[in-house]
């Protein structure tokens, strides 16, 4: 009777080891792209009366720092307010788009 039980324990025993899972070592790596649209640094005079009566209604004491265009006619303005800077985005009819 008492090799019957430990007979029993033995077989119940190895199936709890193949019932085991090692931890996965696999990596995943993921590759991010990020597009960027190439702007062209352009001269503030250069800039259409569009964007730049656009900029002026929507900030009054704007000055424009730099400004660039990309191949869409898309256009990015560094300017500057009273001691505050940012850089907005309008295409030629001065729409303006949100990056």
């Amino acid at each position: 009777m008492k090799k019957l039980i430990l007979s029993a324990a033995i077989v119940l025993g190895s199936f709890s080891t193949f019932a085991t899972t090692l931890p996965s070592s696999t990596t995943t790596i993921k590759n991010v792209s990020i597009l960027q649209d190439e702007y062209k640094e352009i001269k503030a005079d250069e800039v259409p009366d569009a964007v730049k009566t656009a900029l002026k209604t929507a900030y009054p004491d704007a000055v424009i720092e730099k400004a660039y265009t990309n191949e869409k006619k898309e256009y990015k303005l560094d300017i500057a307010v009273g001691d505050q800077k940012a850089t907005v985005y309008a295409d030629a009819t001065g729409n303006w788009i949100k990056k």
